[in-house]
């Protein structure tokens, strides 16, 4: 591989090779945008996350298998009256036959038609609110689901004096994509912005702050319409993951841009033409930079064996990014720079002749505390890193989806209006199905009712449909506190693991099925712990044996390993505590372990391979000591620079409307900096020190 990227790099630093590969690059990016759709064409909100053989969702293909007016979207139309008046049902009748005629709209609850005792159930106790269930057509998107909620709520102002809200599936569909459509637009604009200033600010020279996010601009266009096609060819395309991808390609590009130029910057005071400083510095710099990238890929590529769709989502798209980023680090990023060459760091040109490190800068000093009190610098950091880890014993999970989004979401406000006005349990009710293999008789009913009355918090239970056969009885049972909590949770799945008993009780033979917002949220978090354990060991091994092969050791690989673990949950125990301290948030999506995982091991990997080939290259005439002072003085700079950029552009997420992405967001930013300055600059160097052995020559010269 080194003789390759030798061979590649070596002929992109020449004057010809600049221009050619520059060329080629704009060239295939210009025909891409004219040619190839854009990813956000492709964007859906309706990713399937759990695997076909999940219990719930063999529960729901049960239920659309026997009663087939249950498929499709629902929505929940909430209607208030102003000043808490109480609701006549008549004034929703011209409504609901205009609503009829909407387009997508499969069913509507004829409320008005129904026996007054049949009505009570859509009313509020003090009759101010009422609900009424609407179902759109299963193929109905979320761009059409939106229009079509915009007409019924132009219907309500033209026949009704009451206030419609919509909530449900199909309302947080269409709140989520108008969320997203928004938010993406805020988050490249941000990450733009906050990149140019940040490199302004740490180099002072204009153009090092625009050749990377030149460079960047090139591989996002890339990336967009590649993803474009593979959309067109049938991969779905995930709101959140392409805004998550949008950073790390940013993050990325810069990242790797600045480990080119620090090096670029250093043989510019050696060779005096520019090609030639680049041909040396690429012979340096390209394989860890190459394998950097090639460990984010590998990391992208393990999310292949999760089972949870949202992280199976990640892989394609991530792994297609990573994989141009790769390349554009050792052709655009180097041909970008030698065309600009000296000019590039203006007002600040480096001249040959002059010291490549000075020994009173920041990180020199660093180095040599460290070198001198291994012991003091791991005991010290060690201590500060278990003390946040920690805090992990303390992780709450929260399970509403609902609570992540923005307080002033439509979707939400519906949602909050239902809590506060109906019972928790009726928020979102359980469907049980009974498929028996033989007719259903009335009392075998009633035994089956009053069997899952007595399970733990539920709070009534009646029959919802029966087939013609009278084999298949669908019932509806609520609990007495909210769907969505884990005290909820745990006594469905009791009730789910007795089921066979329940169904033998009652004197029947055959299966109950448990279907809903709950028993969805059952099988998410078994699928999501099963994914962390996994997904965790798999990249632990792949990234360690990527690192045997790099650094052709055992024991290096192992202190960055194991380092980069400990700042994982470090920064996940620190994180969740600042989250909490500054911004009150206590509970957390159980997606945020298993994302910030996934980027904070790919990327924080990243420094500590920059550091070790740089340790390893002045191991070869250097003694350990003093290899290890270069390694710090040298890459300190670059390296802090860059983790400070990569900490805020990760930070952007923070403006995003979801709260999981604020806190993945905060949490990586605090996970980054910890690697960049404690884990990188101080632990991993005294490490070195104090478990790598001189060779009897490099003993002579100290």
């Amino acid at each position: 591989m080194k003789s390759i990227l030798k061979v590649i790099t070596d002929r992109v630093s020449t004057r010809k090779g600049t221009w050619v590969t520059l060329g080629v690059w704009v060239i295939v990016t210009v025909l891409l945008a004219i040619l190839a759709p854009s990813a956000k064409d492709y964007e859906s909100s309706n990713i399937t996350s759990l695997p076909s053989d999940a219990k719930s969702v063999i529960a729901q293909n049960k239920l659309d298998q026997y009663f087939k007016d249950n498929d499709g979207t629902p929505a929940i139309l909430v209607f208030q009256s102003s000043d808490d008046k109480i609701v006549n049902v008549s004034e929703l009748e011209s409504f609901i036959k205009e609503v009829q005629k909407v387009e997508g709209v499969k069913e509507i609850v004829p409320i008005t038609t129904l026996p007054p005792q049949a009505t009570e159930s859509f009313f509020s106790e003090d009759k101010s609110t009422v609900i009424l269930p609407v179902t759109f057509e299963a193929d109905f998107e979320a761009k059409e689901m939106r229009a079509s909620q915009e007409k019924m709520m132009e219907i309500t102002e033209e026949s009704t004096d009451l206030t419609l809200t919509i909530t449900g599936p199909a309302g947080i569909s269409v709140d989520a994509l108008d969320l997203f459509s928004r938010a993406d637009v805020v988050l490249l604009l941000s990450t733009v912005g906050l990149i140019l200033v940040l490199l302004i600010v740490i180099y002072r020279s204009p153009l090092l702050a625009l050749i990377p996010l030149l460079a960047a601009a090139f591989v996002y266009e890339v990336v967009n319409q590649v993803l474009g096609l593979m959309g067109k060819a049938g991969l779905l395309i995930n709101n959140q993951t392409f805004s998550i991808m949008t950073i790390l390609l940013f993050a990325a590009v810069i990242d790797y841009s600045l480990f080119v130029f620090s090096r670029y910057r250093e043989e510019l005071k050696t060779y005096d033409s520019k090609h030639e400083a680049m041909k040396e510095a690429m012979r340096e710099t390209g394989l860890p930079v190459f394998f950097s990238g090639g460990t984010v890929l590998a990391a992208m590529l393990v999310l292949f064996f999760a089972e949870f769709g949202d992280y199976r989502n990640f892989a394609p798209i991530f792994a297609t990014a990573m994989l141009i980023i790769m390349l554009a680090s050792v052709t655009l990023v180097p041909a970008l720079f030698t065309l600009f060459g000296r000019k590039s760091f203006w007002p600040k040109i480096p001249r040959v002749g002059e010291e490549s490190v000075k020994a009173n800068s920041f990180w020199s000093k660093i180095g040599r505390s460290v070198v001198k009190k291994p012991v003091v610098s791991t005991v010290a950091i060690g201590i500060i890193l278990v003390i946040s880890a920690l805090n992990m014993f303390n992780l709450k999970y929260e399970f509403d989806t609902m609570k992540s989004f923005p307080e002033d979401m439509p979707s939400r406000i519906g949602y909050e209006i239902l809590e506060e006005k109906f019972e928790k349990g009726d928020l979102a009710p359980t469907t049980v199905l009974l498929e028996a293999s033989e007719q259903v008789t009335m009392e075998q009913q009633d035994v089956i009712m009053k069997e899952l009355k007595k399970q733990p918090l539920v709070s009534s239970v009646r029959p919802s449909g029966v087939t013609e056969d009278q084999k298949v009885v669908q019932f509806t049972l609520t609990y007495t506190e909210s769907p969505y909590d884990s005290e909820t949770m745990d006594a469905l799945e009791k009730t789910r693991d007795k089921s066979k008993q329940i169904v033998k009780d009652a004197g029947l033979e055959g299966e109950l099925y448990f279907a809903g917002e709950t028993a969805n949220r059952i099988d998410d978090r078994a699928t999501n712990n099963r994914d962390l354990i996994v997904i965790v060991l798999l990249e632990s091994i792949l990234i360690f044996a990527m690192l045997i092969v790099m650094t052709k050791s055992f024991k290096l690989p192992l202190y960055m390993m194991g380092t980069i673990l400990l700042s994982f949950l470090a920064a996940v125990g620190l994180g969740m505590f600042l989250t909490n301290l500054f911004f009150d948030i206590d509970t957390v999506s159980n997606r945020v372990p298993l994302y910030s995982f996934v980027f904070l091991v790919a990327l924080g990997i990243d420094y500590n391979i920059i550091l070790i080939s740089r340790f390893m290259e002045e191991r070869k005439i250097h003694p350990v000591k003093k290899a290890v002072e270069i390694a710090v003085a040298n890459t300190g700079g670059v390296i802090s620079s860059a983790g400070i950029i990569l900490a805020a552009t990760f930070a952007v997420l923070m403006t995003q409307p979801i709260q999981l992405l604020f806190v993945f967001g905060f949490i990586v930013a605090v996970g980054i900096l910890l690697d960049t300055f404690l884990i990188r600059g101080i632990l991993l160097p005294a490490l070195l020190v104090l478990f790598e052995k001189d060779s009897s020559m490099q003993k002579g010269q100290q």
